[in-house]
């Protein structure tokens, strides 16, 4: 008996590469014959990512748009788009999919709609609160379209729509057993509360600045300790700032590779509000000031950031705020145990920690 083939489309940045990555993972647990195969876009870190996590995958040309400002890269944007659709077209001609997932972005377009061309059934995951434009178009044709957030209906019809929560990375929901791992691995003091910044896997530049602007506090106040992540672009400003200055209680990496050890590590977190952020910031249960990122569409980083914050499950700093406020808010919290026990608590009750595992239960009914 052949094996069950499925194709997993999009990517473009961590927040769509791990969830994708979780699905493909938990499918393999349902059937450990399946045979996935991802595509996503040329030079994005997908291409390095999804094979270190021991999958196949193809990159299409596609790019995305800059809705903000006017660019070469924009106007080459509809003859990449073309090409895309063309090899897309192929390559579900060639590996006659059973079914094929998308998990949002512009990565994930020219597969999904090769697939429906060719009535193979497919599935939308929707990670944020406000639908991204791609799922919206594609969402007509697609069998399921699961969702994180409530009140979807407004951008989904509401037969097809099924409540699964985002998916996180392998080994985030037993973070909390991991402290004393994580502080020897990083070589923190177990006596300090930890910050754990996260840039994001490309960078933040406020979230950055910000830190760099009140440095020299962190490193003064004996009762806190920093983990860093900056983002590869940021890695050589920050990494000039520091040098030569008293800064052991402050770790920096352009990108972490154990996450479960940073959450484990983590007492407060500052992150921006991407949804496969917040998913993985309730499954490790962390009080969290979030900076919700205004270069997105929609603004939907803010919907995702308020959907927590009116739960009483995450503080917010906006964007334009956060060079001022940011960092002396994150130290108040750390020293507010019984603030910190509050918002964890809120956070705790939005996980939902078996997202992956009812995503590919759902993938594995379509089946033709």
């Amino acid at each position: 008996m052949s094996s069950t083939r499925i194709i997993v489309s999009g990517g473009g940045t961590g927040g769509h590469i791990f969830p994708a990555v979780a699905i493909a993972d938990a499918l393999r647990a349902l059937d450990p014959s399946v045979d996935i195969l991802f595509v996503g876009a040329e030079g994005k870190m997908e291409m390095e990512k999804v094979p270190a996590a021991g999958y196949r995958i193809v990159g299409l040309p596609v790019v995305g748009l800059n809705r903000r400002v006017l660019s070469a890269k924009n106007l080459s944007a509809p003859l990449k788009l073309l090409k895309s659709v063309r090899k897309a077209a192929a390559l579900v001609g060639e590996f006659a999919p059973a079914v094929v997932v998308g998990v949002g972005g512009y990565a994930s377009a020219p597969a999904l709609w090769a697939a429906q061309r060719r009535g193979i059934p497919t599935l939308i995951q929707e990670q944020n609160s406000y639908a991204g434009l791609t799922n919206r178009l594609l969402a007509r044709r697609a069998r399921k379209i699961c969702v994180a957030y409530d009140g979807m209906e407004r951008f989904f019809p509401a037969k097809k729509i099924i409540f699964t929560g985002n998916p996180v990375r392998r080994g985030l929901r037993l973070a909390a057993h991991l402290r004393g791992e994580a502080i020897a691995h990083f070589g923190l003091s177990p006596d300090r509360k930890t910050i754990l910044v996260l840039g994001g896997s490309l960078g933040a530049r406020t979230i950055n600045l910000s830190v760099l602007r009140h440095i020299d506090s962190v490193a003064a106040e004996q009762s806190v300790q920093l983990i860093w992540q900056t983002g590869e672009s940021y890695r050589q400003l920050v990494q000039g700032r520091l040098d030569g200055g008293c800064y052991g209680s402050v770790k920096v990496a352009s990108f972490i590779e154990r996450m479960d050890y940073a959450y484990a590590a983590a007492d407060v977190v500052i992150a921006r509000a991407g949804a496969g952020t917040i998913a993985e910031l309730c499954a490790a249960r962390k009080p969290s000031i979030l900076v919700p990122s205004p270069n997105v569409a929609e603004d939907h980083q803010t919907a995702n950031a308020m959907a927590l914050v009116g739960k009483g499950a995450a503080l917010l700093v906006p964007d334009a705020d956060a060079v001022q406020r940011l960092i002396p808010e994150a130290l108040r919290l750390a020293a507010d145990e019984a603030r910190m026990q509050e918002i964890s608590r809120c956070i705790g009750a939005l996980a939902t920690p078996s997202a992956a595992e009812r995503i590919a239960e759902e993938v594995m009914r379509l089946r033709k």
